[in-house]
């Protein structure tokens, strides 16, 4: 689509009733990033309320019409997905605005590859609308939807705020109550016509967009009750830590809690398989956030739902019986989706799942869902299926691994809360299970039959250019990255997600096609994690020649002061690290600056300076080193668990002492003078 150009949904599919917007940015640093936020507007261009307004300290609609899904990493930096069950949005709802902001001085302009997509209740994308040269803007009205009759329209915006996301809410008369809002009010005016958007994005908005409402009043014009007493605020909520388990009257460590979900009585993998999908999906009914949270990206409405395991179907002769079934009603309407599950190293298997997807298609069904300690990765299928696209009605077909689940469990538990103590201790239990070594949901383990010939190629150096085992690893390795972020960010309650350089290229397969050629000539797998809250990327490197992992963080030097006071805080900020820490002083030029174990600099942190007074100091890098697990699975002494606990250690012994980046930091600017 171009800016300003519009089209309804129907006529991009018939499958409308719910709806996915995907917001997408890259970051030529890596580290740049965004929120997305969602109004919901009457007649007047104006929220019914400040509860329409849907960000990040308030994601989720009471009635399931709206619910922010959060990131997914993609191959040249991150998406935001919202989730839209146009079924439910209030008939009062005229338009719905859908935007992205960035904080703390940050800019548009700083971001590549502006972009929202939009995806049907079957997952097939229907548009895409690209943003050229955002500027020096802090908030972006990407698109809205919007009612013409009994149908839904798509409007590309594109439109420009340098207010932000206060100033953004606020002209769309959301009440703000924030500390940093003065001189956050964009003036603006609207029109009820349905011409497309004249503006252009950083630009001030025009006396001619629909898209922009009207001034607000001035405050003595407000009458007592139009205040509001409740009022978002923008800035983000801090995360309360989890409080610490209630001692326990046992008599002695040898007597275990009895367990709703027990995992002694599991004896083979069927056995598994059956348990598993049955503890899941009857968490999933009784703990409705929980089972929101797991059906909603995949495009289902928010509703009464209802769960069944070992469902006979019609399938030919023999009747299929797949592990579970999900449904749930809305409104009169069923949406319903099948699951097949896989625990331990099982791998799905493609007939299996082509049978339920053509069942599915037959009845009526919206989605097949699959489960399994694999990790799906971006454009690469975990299984191929043949969609007959000349059926009227499209059947979605969608992965989940246990890690993910194990992950929303964790986040509802320790940091967001269920609000009910009965609720907390279902999901309490499932996650014990989920994370017991019989259960057989415990998350990717295994690096694949081609790590042990890749490693012993490097070490014999005989691994040639162009071998397909080398590949096999790098997937391997990415797949394992993804769960070490899942892992990492349920326990901080916070977004951790594999990042990617621009530069690097956007296209997934050439991606990993040069980083097995890397790993052929280097010997080296690497990847980096962005960390919400911290200073830089987290970078996690293994050299399989060495048979050693490697945990960094780089921090930029700060923008005033001395570098000997720069050196002396980082000495102290790191008072509690392990004193193996080494510290390295990046200098401009890319020749390597003076270094030390944390040990040794601790009495004397002047060392860190260069001995050549003229030489710029850009930043310092903090590494921890590791011996690297030989097995390829996730026992005590494999590859997997060495790597889960080398990002771990790091990030809880050293990246929790650092300051936070520095607001508006830019990477270019010029650096003080030791």
């Amino acid at each position: 689509m171009t800016m300003g150009s519009n089209v309804s949904l129907t006529a991009l599919s018939e499958n409308v009733g719910s709806a996915i917007v995907s917001l997408g940015w890259s970051s030529p640093t890596g580290e740049g990033d965004a929120d997305v936020s969602v109004l919901l507007l009457n007649g007047d261009g104006k929220v019914r309320s400040d509860a329409d307004f849907y960000f990040y300290n308030n994601p989720v609609a009471a009635d399931g019409s709206v619910q922010l899904l959060g990131k997914e990493p993609t191959g040249d930096g991150s998406e935001d997905r919202i989730s839209f069950d146009l079924t439910a949005v209030p008939a009062e709802v005229e338009r719905i605005v859908v935007a992205a902001s960035r904080y703390e001085g940050a800019r548009f302009g700083e971001l590549d590859d502006l972009k929202v997509t939009l995806a049907d209740a079957g997952g097939e994308s229907l548009l895409r609308f690209v943003i050229e040269d955002a500027g020096q803007v802090s908030a972006i009205i990407f698109g809205e939807l919007y009612r013409r009759g009994e149908e839904w329209k798509f409007r590309a915006v594109g439109q420009g705020y340098e207010s932000g996301l206060a100033g953004l809410a606020t002209d769309f008369g959301v009440d703000i109550e924030d500390d940093e809002t003065e001189g956050e009010e964009t003036e603006a005016t609207t029109e009820a016509a349905e011409e497309p958007p004249a503006g252009t994005a950083g630009s001030p908005p025009s006396a001619t967009l629909e898209a922009v409402p009207a001034p607000r009043p001035p405050a003595e014009e407000v009458t007592a009750s139009q205040k509001r007493t409740a009022r978002p605020r923008t800035t983000k909520k801090k995360v309360t830590p989890p409080r610490p388990p209630a001692r326990s009257l046992a008599e002695n460590e040898s007597w275990r809690q009895a367990r709703l979900f027990p995992v002694s009585a599991l004896k083979n993998d069927r056995d598994r398989e059956t348990r598993a999908t049955s503890v899941l999906l009857s968490v999933m009914a009784q703990v409705p956030r929980f089972g929101r949270r797991i059906t909603a990206p995949f495009g289902a409405p928010s509703g009464r739902m209802e769960t069944f395991t070992e469902v006979s179907l019609p399938h030919g002769d023999t009747p299929r019986r797949p592990d579970g079934v999900i449904r749930v009603e809305r409104a009169g309407k069923l949406w319903t989706a099948l699951v097949e599950t896989k625990t331990n190293g099982n791998p799905l298997k493609s007939d299996q799942v082509q049978a339920y997807m053509d069942i599915a298609a037959r009845r009526g069904y919206e989605a097949v869902i699959t489960l399994s300690n694999d990790v799906a990765l971006e454009g690469s299928p975990l299984v191929d299926v043949k969609i007959d696209r000349r059926r009227k009605h499209q059947v979605a077909l969608w992965h989940l691994s246990w890690a993910e689940v194990a992950h929303q469990a964790q986040m509802l538990i320790r940091h967001e809360g269920v609000g009910n103590a009965a609720r907390t201790w279902l999901l309490q239990d499932l996650l014990h299970y989920l994370q017991h070594d019989n259960s057989g949901c415990h998350g990717f383990q295994n690096m694949g039959a081609a790590w042990v010939p890749v490693r012993n190629g490097i070490n014999d150096e005989t691994l040639c250019h162009g071998d397909p085992r080398a590949l096999e690893v790098v997937e391997s390795w990415e797949r394992l990255i993804r769960q070490v972020c899942l892992r990492l960010g349920g326990e901080l309650g916070q977004k951790v997600l594999p990042a990617q350089r621009t530069r690097r290229g956007t296209d997934p397969g050439a991606r990993r096609a040069r980083l097995a050629d890397q790993l052929c000539v280097e010997g080296r797998l690497q990847a980096e994690l962005r960390v919400e809250g911290a200073p830089g990327l987290l970078t996690i490197s293994a050299d399989l020649r060495t048979a050693k992992l490697r945990t960094s963080v780089e921090i930029p030097a700060p923008e005033q002061g001395y570098p000997l006071t720069w050196a002396k805080r980082l000495v102290r900020r790191l008072a509690e690290a392990p004193a193996d820490l080494h510290v390295e002083t990046l200098v401009e030029g890319g020749t390597g600056g003076p270094r030390g174990t944390l040990e040794r600099l601790r009495p004397e942190p002047a060392d860190l300076l260069p001995k050549d007074g003229s030489t710029r100091i850009t930043g310092f890098r903090l590494s921890l080193f590791k011996g690297m697990g030989s097995g390829r699975g996730s026992a005590e002494s494999g590859f997997i668990r060495s790597v889960d606990d080398a990002v771990h250690r790091f990030y809880t012994s050293v990246v929790v002492h650092l300051d936070p980046p520095a607001s508006g930091r830019s990477a270019g600017r010029e650096r003080a003078t030791v």
